[in-house]
């Protein structure tokens, strides 16, 4: 009887302000997982330069994937294919990976996997708990807000996605504006816990059975009042601000989200990306789908913020349905999920 050879995948994430590589075992398993983070060097600009990004990813990546395969006790040799994120991204700083694990790939000669930002953040949660399909996604980040359908492993449905605004654009932008350090959202969840919901800001529902998402009205709404306030020398405190606003952006969030599960019958619904971290959002989604017959998965904090070990979990699936990628591959910035999980 043949005994299933157990498969490595070594990943590659340079999409933003992390460098990161991790090696994954059968698609499931954390073998290693290192990530360099940048935020001290984009604190003062009070958000990420690409070009310092890019910069910082070519002086990390070959000294965090020595760590990796330290970490694994392992070579390149040891791996049976190189996933890197080849989008979206800033431009400059995917390069860095991508031609990172080409390099890799062809001096090994190992298959090369391009796997997208979003379908890592989403598989994250592979790494927890397998998926039961069909599932609801709902990917909140800095540069994304969308609500994916998936009713099979690698095949992407967007049912609703932000016409402005992401989520993570919207808290960084009032962060700025009440003066909090960089990055915004963890300032403004940690200030919104001992804050009170004083200010009834707009909630952006759209037209009827819509399930795209808009953040620039509600954006506006809090500068406004900032900026009246302070015109007239009325004193606002900072963590009502915060509570208020977070309390608009997490409802609409919550409500679509329930609103697309039981539209589409899901057996499951996962948070993925950076704002799944927020503490006042994983509470809301776990309070509204208690009483459900739908498993709620959220990723432990780790898991959420950008790292290789989610790109590794997208590209093991994407390898077990035979995608790979040539020479060619390039820095994708505008990838598209759903032309993605075509391929």
């Amino acid at each position: 009887m043949h005994t299933k050879k157990d498969e490595y995948i070594l990943a590659i994430e340079t999409s933003c302000d992390e460098t990161a590589a991790a090696v994954i075992k059968n698609g499931t398993e954390v073998v290693a997982n290192v990530v360099a983070s940048q935020i001290e060097s984009h604190k003062r600009f009070g958000g990420v330069v690409p070009e310092i990004a890019s910069r910082h990813h070519v002086e990390q990546i070959t000294i965090v994937l020595e760590e990796t395969f330290e970490q694994a006790k392992m070579t390149v040799d040891d791996v049976d294919a190189i996933a890197v994120t080849e989008g979206p991204g800033l431009v400059g700083a995917l390069l860095v990976g991508v031609n990172a694990a080409k390099a890799l790939a062809f001096a090994h000669n190992k298959p090369l996997i391009g796997v997208h930002h979003i379908a890592g953040h989403i598989y994250a949660n592979r790494l927890v708990e397998e998926f039961t399909f069909p599932l609801l996604a709902l990917v909140v980040s800095g540069g994304h807000t969308e609500l994916i359908l998936m009713r099979e492993h690698g095949k992407f449905e967007v049912i609703g996605e932000t016409r402005d605004d992401a989520a993570g654009e919207a808290y960084d932008k009032v962060a700025r504006t009440l003066d909090l350090s960089y990055p915004g959202g963890p300032q403004i969840d940690k200030l919104a816990q001992i804050g009170k919901e004083m200010i009834d800001f707009p909630r952006a529902w759209l037209e009827e059975g819509s399930y795209d998402f808009s953040f620039s009205g509600l954006k506006s709404s809090v500068i406004n009042t900032i900026h009246n306030a302070t015109q007239r020398g009325e004193v606002l405190k900072k963590e009502d601000i915060a509570a208020s606003f977070q309390a608009s952006v997490v409802e609409v969030l919550t409500e679509k989200a329930y609103q697309a599960a039981k539209k589409y019958q899901v057996k499951q619904v996962i948070v993925a990306g950076g704002v799944a971290a927020n503490q006042t959002l994983r509470k809301s989604l776990t309070d509204k789908f208690d009483q459900e017959p739908v498993a709620l998965l959220i990723p432990p904090l780790w898991l959420c913020t950008d790292n290789a070990a989610m790109i590794g979990a997208a590209g093991s699936i994407a390898y077990t349905l035979g995608h790979r990628s040539d020479w060619f591959l390039n820095a994708n910035p505008g990838l598209d999920i759903e032309l993605y999980g075509r391929r």
